[in-house]
C-alpha cells in the first residue's frame, strides 16, 4: 500500500511539498492507479487497473448524461459508515 505523508504549514491553506515529497507523492499515486482490481472490463477481461476502471466508469456516466443509456449503475460502490 502506498504511504503518503503530507506536512501542513500553520495558517496556510496550501500544502507545500519539497521536490522529494512531490516525487514520492506522484510515484505513490501512480502505483495506486496501476493496481489491478477484479471488476470486469466493458469489452474483454475480468481484471483491470484502477485507472482503466475510472475511465470506463466516466465513459458510462457520460453516455447516461447524454441520454445514450437509459440507466447508469456504478460497477463498484464504497459504503461509508458514520
Amino acid at each position: 500500500m502506498p504511504r503518503i505523508v503530507v506536512k501542513f504549514l500553520k495558517m496556510e491553506k496550501r500544502i507545500h511539498l519539497c521536490e522529494y515529497e512531490t516525487n514520492e507523492l506522484a510515484e505513490d499515486l501512480n502505483g495506486l492507479f496501476n493496481r489491478v482490481v477484479e471488476v470486469p472490463r466493458i469489452k474483454v477481461g475480468k481484471k483491470q487497473t484502477v485507472e482503466t476502471l475510472i475511465n470506463e466508469e466516466a465513459l458510462l456516466f457520460a453516455k447516461y448524461l447524454r441520454d445514450e443509456r437509459k440507466t447508469w449503475i456504478p460497477r463498484i460502490a464504497i459504503s461509508i459508515n458514520n
